[in-house]
Formats: C-alpha cells, sequence, structure tokens
C-alpha cells in the first residue's frame, strides 16, 4: 500500500503546513487531527491550552499511532503559538467564520510561502484575540440548515484543500 515506516516518514519532506489547535477538547478529534496530519505529511502540529498531549489511549484510538509520527509541540497560550510562528515566516490563517473571511473555494496560496491554520474549541471556536493576530480567517462555504462541523472534519477538508493547492504551485 505505499506506506511510510516511521523513520521514512520522519525524513521525508513536509508540506509546508502547521495546524495549531486551540483549546480542543475531545481526545477523539486531537487524535483525529493527528491522523489526517500523518496522511498529508504536514510539519507539525502545536497543541495549545486544554489540548491534551500525547500520549493518551483515547488520543491513540483516532490517531492510530499518528502521534508517534507527527511531530508536535505544546504551547500554553495559542496567541503566543501564532505570534511565534509568524515571527518564524508563517503565514497563519484562523478557521472561523467571521466577517471578511475568505472562503476556502476563493483562498488563493503563494508558492514557497508556509501556511499555519488555527483549528478551534468545539463550542467557542478560535479566541478572538487569537484571529485578530492572525493573517486572516478562512471559511469553508455550508449550504444547509446547520453553519458548523466538527472540528476535526473542518481539520480535514482545509487541510485535503490546502495540500492540494500547496502541491499544484510546488
Amino acid at each position: 500500500m505505499n506506506r511510510l515506516s516511521v523513520e521514512q516518514f520522519k525524513a521525508a519532506e513536509k508540506l509546508p503546513l502547521v495546524v495549531v489547535l486551540d483549546n480542543i477538547r475531545s481526545l477523539h478529534n486531537i487524535g483525529s487531527v493527528f491522523r489526517t496530519a500523518d496522511a498529508f505529511l504536514l510539519e507539525r502540529i502545536v497543541l495549545c491550552g486544554i489540548t491534551a498531549c500525547p500520549p493518551h489511549p483515547e488520543m491513540h484510538k483516532t490517531a492510530l499511532g499518528a502521534e508517534f509520527t507527527v511531530d508536535w509541540s505544546y504551547v500554553n497560550s495559542t496567541l503566543e503559538a501564532v505570534n511565534n510562528l509568524r515571527n518564524e515566516g508563517y503565514t497563519v490563517f484562523s478557521i472561523e467564520q467571521a466577517e471578511r473571511s475568505t472562503m476556502l473555494d476563493k483562498l488563493q496560496l503563494e508558492p514557497g510561502k508556509r501556511y499555519a491554520i488555527v483549528m478551534g474549541n468545539e463550542v467557542k471556536g478560535v479566541q478572538q484575540e487569537v484571529i485578530d493576530a492572525s493573517d486572516g480567517c478562512i471559511e469553508i462555504p455550508q449550504y444547509g440548515t446547520k453553519h458548523s462541523l466538527n472540528v476535526s472534519v473542518t481539520a480535514g477538508i482545509v487541510i485535503w484543500d490546502i495540500s492540494n493547492k500547496l502541491r499544484a504551485t510546488s
């Protein structure tokens, strides 16, 4: 199935995309994001606030070992994590329904740039101070009666789309 070993994964060139998890409560959601980050060879995940860190048996149920392949770090403050990423040259987008947000299908990325996306708490979303410190917001167009998606589903959609766009420009 052309699966990479852990060693091959660690050595592989990564997509220049970092996922920041802003106070994610559910261990299953965290594990799902690790698994998606592994599937798309992302650079790393930054866990913030109340977001749990590996290893954890409940997280492992959805991560299925991706918590051991994907690089991760913990920063207490999401705002600090965003500021650190911006200082490192990343363009940071909060994934949130907000005024002047860019619809995901309209998002244009620049070749050679590095990006980070902030995924917010399951109930409260991305903190306003984090949105204010971001370079912009990305929103997934939705057409039904519900206007929210599970955070791990949202991460999967956004990561897939950004992955396609970054791979097309490289």
